[in-house]
């Protein structure tokens, strides 16, 4: 079986539109939060997202013509590949037929489905594009990558709501220890800050509809009450550690461990008791031969959600023991993101590499008030320097999916 490295960032952030700007807000506790600018909230209760600022995606070397022919969400993906691979100095590098793409989108190009939708309503079928199907696909983005970088490998998007990004990390680097491929392109992406998404969250309860953004995103706080709804993508290029070495790549990180389980309990809500949950990151643990000694960054799925957060707590006791949990440094960087769904494990495990490799546990922002039933460490308001041996990075979506990928430095 064979090392996995990570030898490229890139990222489309509600907090930095690149790896240097998000690991430094990240740092410094900057919110992405702000109220919603892209649709008329007049009628909605939810007026506040975190939303991506600034984004021109031919700034990013993006052919004009890929990017006229892709929703939204493909364009974040787009650009946050092209800044891994620039990142990882890979291209030209490996054979075609030995770099694969695992780029998936819980939701997809849902802009696309509304714009083509209204046509539909007003003008009649006849007036659909034609580009309709391959833009609003989910699997488009990874296609679309695969083209621009020539990636000839195993293409395998993953839709796993908010855990799909950490899932196809997951899945690409089994692809890459068991020989399937030298290198993949891995992450996810969405933009799905529209009024049709955001009035379905609202209803099913999952959005607050709190108004200040800087008290709306609020894990393990007691006062939270739903998720911000974010945007972006979340892209790291993942490699087999012979073949980084032998041109001399960058390393960031080793993954070195992936957890993959389901609750089976719920459409939308998580197991109470975190049991299933604490399976998904005891695997990873033990993949990664996680010892007592080993001083752990958690970066929590941390939504913000009464259920999730203390759910997530329990899991995090049950994998590692309650004596070793309270040793834990915890944050959840959607309190500074919002949840941006299918990009959040991706925006998430490239958090988890630079705090590890930077000694840095970067902070919970907004948490002032303890809830009881979140007793841990997480880090509030205030980055930490702390000399970290092992991060993991854990995601937990709608249907009860659970995936946890663990990191080791290089």
């Amino acid at each position: 079986m064979k090392r996995v490295v990570i030898t490229g960032l890139g990222v489309v952030s509600p907090i930095g539109n690149d790896v240097p700007t998000f690991w430094h807000n990240l740092q410094t506790g900057v919110c992405g939060i702000s109220a919603i600018s892209s649709f008329d909230t007049k009628d909605m209760p939810v007026k506040i997202a975190a939303e991506i600022k600034d984004f021109c995606v031919e700034d990013f070397g993006v052919d004009k013509g890929m990017a006229r022919r892709s929703d939204r969400y493909c364009q974040f993906a787009l650009a946050a590949a092209s800044q891994a691979m620039e990142d990882s100095d890979l291209a030209g590098k490996i054979k075609p037929e030995r770099l694969g793409v695992y780029i998936g989108s819980g939701i997809g190009g849902m802009q696309t489905f509304i714009k083509e939708c209204t046509k539909l309503n007003e003008e009649g079928a006849n007036r659909i594009s034609p580009l309709f199907i391959p833009m609003m696909i989910s699997n488009i983005a990874a296609g679309n990558v695969a083209i621009a970088h020539h990636a000839e490998g195993p293409c395998l998007p993953v839709v796993t709501a908010c855990a799909t990004s950490t899932h196809a990390i997951g899945e690409a680097y089994r692809a890459i220890k068991y020989g399937y491929a030298d290198a993949i392109i891995a992450g996810g992406a969405e933009a799905a800050i529209n009024a049709l998404a955001v009035g379905g969250f609202t209803n099913c309860k999952a959005l607050t509809k709190a108004t200040d953004p800087k008290a709306a995103s609020l894990p393990f706080d007691a006062r939270r009450a739903g998720f911000v709804i974010g945007e972006g993508a979340g892209v790291v290029i993942l490699e087999e550690y012979e073949h980084a070495k032998a041109r001399g790549a960058k390393i960031y990180g080793e993954l070195c461990g992936y957890g993959n389980t389901c609750d089976a309990y719920h459409y939308t809500a998580p197991k109470p008791d975190g049991s299933c949950a604490s399976r998904a990151i005891a695997q990873a643990l033990q993949e990664a031969n996680y010892g007592s000694s080993d001083v752990v960054y958690v970066n929590a799925h941390g939504t913000g959600t009464p259920l999730n957060d203390k759910s997530e707590t329990q899991a995090l006791k049950l994998a590692f023991g309650e004596e070793d949990a309270k040793k834990l440094h915890i944050s959840s960087s959607k309190s500074m993101t919002g949840h941006t769904l299918g990009a959040a494990g991706g925006m998430e495990v490239i958090a988890s590499v630079l705090s590890l490799q930077n000694n840095i546990v970067t902070p919970t922002i907004g948490l002032t008030e303890k809830d009881p039933e979140c007793d841990l460490d997480y880090t509030p308001l205030l980055a930490k320097k702390v000399d970290l041996t092992l991060a993991i990075s854990n995601s937990l979506g709608f249907g009860g999916h659970n995936a946890c990928v663990a990191i080791r430095k290089a």
